[in-house]
């Protein structure tokens, strides 16, 4: 209750200057009655505001309408004491001025328990994160065999009349659509998936596009927990290259840029703002949502599944993922805002989160294994060409170091060091050659790595410059990192250096 009394008090201190200042400018007449006469309504104000239990009620528990009431009830009670006396006051300040500022100071207020309110609206407050259940003798109970020729036409009609006949025909000798042992379904609706039986089907098939599904984690999480161990999730989406290339043939050369951008705005950065997100969802429902191959995958890996094979039919692409473990904790808000922190190892095995621009699609550090396994090993810095995980502005952001700068905040932190190791993801430090690994968790990281001025081409040459520096820096750490931040200097002024 005091802090929002204080509050109050330094609002009509704020309003009270801005008056002054405007009196002052207006006319030549003394400022103290006007000082005076507003202290005096300030007091009025928290009077009437306590009888009216304007701050009796917590952040929690007040509704927005009961805020807002209270402060009108407040307000207009004010406001009437001052018309009614005014005659009395005995100092020449004006009436017009007087509620003048009390309006100011409503409009003010008003603002402020509007933007308090959206605030907890925007974050989800009341929701509770979900609790995923614990697997006991997760073995598929429904036996492998054919459906009834009846059973066939309905599942091929209902099919049909959400895709195609090509469609079927692959999911038909994919999925097997017509064994006892797949389930499909084609709602939007988690209801439908709470009401199958745990483990009861080896495959359910999900003929809901992810881009018309709100909810798509929590989506996921439930056929995880339906699914018997290993049991074949099939699902869909729409690419996002699809939508842009379709978009792009639709308009004209001069405008179809500018449409696009607009359409990329609403539809994929509006929907990734802290305060935007789920005033977004609300209003739209989820559809029409643009999504990235790394974001569906991510989201599979982060529930808990492992990729099998990916179909194109079409402007479609099915995902065939198995169940493989639990699904990550379930954060209660997750946001794909620019800057993001990312785990990775640091001294003494320690797992410390670092600070970094996003250059990355959401969801991308859940495979970075897929996507290593799909390249047949991993790039010398971890930043390739053809890795699809990373955006057209990532790649930029890249080369020329802007997507590091946000570890300045480690480095104030005392997380991360001027020169030393590049800190590293979990999968990537354990690729590291054993005693290369003892020798990094020796050592912080730091913000310029030695590759820089060695130029490592193989992973080999990457690990001999990196054993390098730490032998020398466990010898002489001082000496060592001034000597490599001024060889570092010198490759990029003189050497045109760039970022992988």
């Amino acid at each position: 209750m005091w802090k929002r009394i204080v509050n109050d008090i330094v609002l009509w201190i704020i309003a009270s200057v801005v008056c002054l200042l405007w009196r002052v400018m207006a006319s030549k007449e003394t400022i103290a009655d006007y000082i005076i006469v507003f202290a005096v309504m300030a007091a009025m104000w928290v009077l009437f505001g306590l009888l009216t239990m304007k701050y009796r009620r917590s952040y929690k528990e007040a509704w927005c309408w009961q805020e807002l009431l209270s402060m009108l009830l407040t307000g207009g009670a004010l406001m009437g004491i001052c018309a009614w006396q005014w005659d009395t006051v005995p100092y020449h300040v004006s009436l017009n001025v007087s509620l003048w500022l009390i309006g100011v100071v409503m409009i003010l207020d008003a603002i402020g328990i509007l933007l308090k309110h959206y605030w907890k609206f925007a974050l989800n407050m009341t929701i509770p994160p979900m609790v995923i259940k614990h697997r006991r003798n997760a073995k598929p109970k429904r036996p492998d065999t054919e459906r009834s020729h009846e059973s066939k036409h309905a599942i091929h009609q209902a099919v049909l009349s959400l895709t195609t006949e090509e469609d079927y025909k692959m999911l038909l000798e994919k999925a097997h659509l017509h064994r006892q042992s797949t389930k499909t379904i084609a709602s939007a609706e988690q209801f439908p998936l709470l009401q199958i039986p745990d483990y009861q089907y080896a495959t359910i098939v999900d003929l809901k596009i992810f881009n018309n599904i709100r909810g798509i984690n929590k989506r996921l999480c439930i056929v995880n927990q339906k699914l018997p161990d290993n049991g074949v999730y099939v699902c869909c989406y729409r690419p996002q290259e699809y939508v842009k290339q379709k978009m792009l043939n639709a308009y004209p050369w001069g405008i179809r840029w500018i449409v696009y951008t607009f359409w990329f705005i609403i539809r994929r950065v509006i929907p990734r703002l802290l305060l935007m997100s789920r005033l977004y969802y609300d209003l739209n429902k989820g559809r029409k949502r643009m999504l990235s191959k790394t974001e569906v995958l991510g989201r599979l890996y982060y529930c808990g599944f492992e990729v099998d094979e990916i179909v194109r039919m079409n402007h479609i692409e099915y995902i065939f993922a198995h169940r493989h473990s639990q699904p990550y904790p379930q954060e209660q808000v997750k946001i794909y805002g620019p800057l993001i922190k990312l785990p990775r190892v640091s001294k003494n095995k320690e797992i410390v989160y670092f600070y970094k621009m996003r250059t990355m699609h959401p969801y991308a550090e859940y495979i970075q294994n897929y996507v290593f396994d799909q390249r047949g090993g991993m790039n010398i810095a971890d930043k390739s060409d053809d890795d699809w995980r990373i955006t057209h502005w990532g790649r930029i952001m890249r080369k020329y170091w802007l997507d590091e700068l946000p570890m300045i905040i480690n480095f104030l932190k005392r997380d991360i060091k001027l020169v030393g190791v590049r800190p590293l993801s979990k999968a990537m430090f354990e690729k590291y050659p054993k005693d290369l690994q003892d020798k990094r968790t020796r050592c912080k990281p730091g913000l310029i790595p030695p590759f820089y001025i060695d130029h490592p081409k193989t992973f080999d040459e990457l690990y001999a410059s990196e054993e390098k520096y730490l032998d020398e820096y466990l010898k002489h750490p001082l000496w060592t990192d001034i000597k490599y931040f001024f060889m570092t200097i010198h490759s990029i002024l003189f050497r045109r250096v760039h970022s992988a």
